[in-house]
């Protein structure tokens, strides 16, 4: 896997902190830390973009983000385990690995070459 893509999944994986934080954050100190979070997530997904398809790695961000929240939710914050909303999750995460199979990882050459 290259860098492009690592960047990708740490924008995602940062993306679960913020999306959590804007529903649970009260004080300062869980504000800041979705504050940083949301920072880390798009400069993390901005850097990716200007190297990979911007559509499939914003599928991919969104994708992985959604999956991550949902376990999060269930696992950490008491939400319902519902069998149905697993399998849709299955199904976009399916989705997703397949955008991201069927889309080159050529870098495109540009001004930082």
């Amino acid at each position: 896997m290259n860098v492009n893509w690592m960047k990708v999944f740490i924008a995602a994986f940062f993306e679960v902190f913020w999306v959590i934080g804007l529903k649970h954050a009260d004080n300062f100190w869980t504000w800041a830390g979705t504050v940083i979070s949301i920072f880390i997530s798009f400069y993390a997904l901005i850097m990716a973009g200007r190297k990979l398809p911007v559509g499939t790695v914003y599928a991919v961000f969104v994708g992985l983000g959604t999956a991550g929240t949902v376990f999060s939710e269930i696992i950490f914050f008491g939400e319902p385990f519902k069998v149905e909303k697993i399998i849709l999750i299955v199904v976009l995460l399916i989705g997703v690995i397949g955008l991201k199979l069927v889309t080159k990882d050529e870098v495109e050459e540009g001004v930082d070459s």
